[in-house]
């Protein structure tokens, strides 16, 4: 081979080795959803109005069909979208953690997308269908790729892609001017976390010359040492993106007024949906990425997660059955103190020596809470039908109008506040505290005690107000079947849990990377 023919073959090896196969397997969860959200998008050009609603029905297909296709992943980890050569990493990656997530995501989604065929359908003056429908989709396919995202630039891309259709959803409503509010305050301080996490992301690939999270954990051991403080700086830069999103303190000043804004059902998903994805993201930058500065966050988010828990619980406590008080909001309240319990584990992790075992207790909590807290709403969905404040006082002699309804939200409200018979709700708790106590959080796990007793004060006041003497003339309303849908499986699934609690706390015990 001549010498002018040898670099022309060196490059195209070269070449040769970036071409990435596609595992459409593995990506077809977030892909699907992606596909259906363009596609009612392209619909709505076509269809007529007095069929839009069949959109939203094709929207929670969609959303089933996606759920399917998590089936073919219960093989193995598989991963795609990887580097060649000895530094292999990967971009996609499969595992039980991911799989998990995503049934999470995809099923907080399709509960929500049943809560708002209805909402949609009755509303279609101020809420545009086609719109709706793939703003929840594209937000959904965002949600769905961020667990299995492994470098630093696909977990930025996906948690903007679950965003950004986010901050349209709250303020969809045409002309009302507290949704628009709402969408303007989730926006601003959004942006303003996200361009925080950018800066933090430009520090670590600045002191490690990589964006896959893999690579990072082993670069950012060795770090020259005038690069020690910019590296300790990225970190705590690029948890604050992924702390706002769950909502944890100081990051948490936009959650009530934004759940109150916001159409009930988006309102639901931000509190399942939107707390998923943040707690991906920390789990991921935090376990995967930088296991070696667990020193730094660490405490920080064992500080956070006390603050938020009783900042949360709180604020709950002062809403009161008069009224002014509404439940979304006490709900949104509630939300911020159950986002601090869900940081106690990725806190101990900091403080064991196998910290990936430790976040499974986070993410059978979150699954506990998902099922339950969507039950909440989707009660709250069906009484803002007939009464559209929504107020405490409003739940007063809900027995009386919807026995089963009242029934199922006692039940919730029980599961949250961990006593019986929500089983599952005490048993997710029990778990969380004991990885608090063997990472050596005695105190993390006193303040959260003393937070869980607060809590049971404010869930059981509502409990009791189901089942006191209505005011007024009672009036029985028929329920949608998209509710009656919702309500079923949200109420099976929590019964379900408290009955075989081992589905959901067998995850405290895996190892799910």
């Amino acid at each position: 081979m001549s010498a002018l023919a040898q670099p022309a073959a060196v490059t195209a090896a070269q070449a040769a080795s970036v071409v990435q196969s596609v595992d459409w397997t593995a990506v077809a969860p977030p892909v699907l959803t992606a596909l259906v959200a363009l596609a009612v998008l392209v619909a709505d050009l076509f269809v007529p109005e007095h069929r839009k609603p069949l959109l939203g029905w094709v929207s929670v297909a969609g959303l089933a069909g996606a759920l399917a296709t998590l089936l073919p992943l219960l093989g193995g980890p598989r991963s795609t979208f990887c580097t060649t050569g000895p530094a292999r990493a990967c971009s996609y990656t499969v595992d039980h953690f991911t799989l998990v997530l995503q049934f999470l995501v995809l099923g907080g989604a399709l509960l929500a997308a049943l809560l708002s065929v209805t909402g949609v359908r009755d509303d279609q003056r101020h809420v545009p269908a086609g719109e709706f429908w793939f703003l929840l989709l594209s937000s959904a396919a965002g949600a769905a790729l961020l667990p299995a995202s492994r470098d630093l630039a696909t977990l930025i891309v996906a948690l903007e892609v679950a965003s950004l259709p986010a901050f349209a959803l709250v303020g969809i409503r045409h002309g009302d001017r507290r949704s628009a509010e709402a969408a303007l305050k989730f926006f601003l301080s959004s942006v303003t976390a996200t361009a925080v996490g950018l800066l933090g992301i430009s520090f670590v690939y600045a002191t490690t010359g990589t964006l896959y999270l893999t690579q990072i954990a082993q670069r950012v051991q060795h770090v020259d040492g005038q690069l020690h403080t910019l590296a300790r700086a990225g970190v705590v830069l690029t948890l604050v993106a992924f702390a706002f999103k769950t909502a944890a303190v100081p990051f948490h000043f936009w959650v009530p007024d934004t759940y109150t804004g916001a159409p009930l059902p988006v309102a639901a998903y931000l509190s399942v949906v939107g707390k998923a994805v943040g707690l991906s993201g920390l789990i991921l930058v935090t376990v995967v990425a930088f296991p070696s500065y667990a020193d730094v966050w660490g405490p920080a988010l064992a500080v956070l997660a006390a603050l938020t828990m009783t900042a949360g619980n709180v604020a709950a406590l002062r809403q009161r059955a008069d009224r002014a008080r509404s439940a979304v909001r006490l709900l949104a309240w509630s939300s911020v103190g159950q986002a601090g319990y869900l940081l106690v584990p990725i806190a101990a992790a900091g403080y064991t020596g196998d910290g990936r075992r430790a976040i499974g207790s986070t993410v059978a909590y979150a699954l506990m809470y998902a099922a339950v807290n969507l039950g909440a709403f989707t009660v709250a969905a069906l009484v803002g039908r007939s009464r559209p404040g929504n107020r405490l006082t409003d739940y007063r002699g809900l027995y009386a109008t919807h026995p089963a309804a009242a029934l199922l939200l006692a039940f919730f409200l029980l599961c949250l506040a961990g006593l019986p018979p929500g089983v599952i709700g005490l048993f997710a708790k029990v778990t969380v505290f004991s990885t608090a106590v063997e990472a050596g959080l005695g105190w993390l796990a006193a303040v959260m005690a003393v937070n869980v007793a607060v809590a049971l004060y404010y869930y059981l006041r509502w409990a009791a107000l189901l089942f006191r003497t209505p005011e007024g003339e009672t009036v029985r309303h028929r329920t949608p079947a998209p509710l009656t849908a919702a309500l079923a499986l949200t109420g099976a699934v929590a019964v379900v849990l408290s009955g075989a609690p081992q589905l959901v706390l067998r995850f405290a015990a895996t190892n799910l990377f």
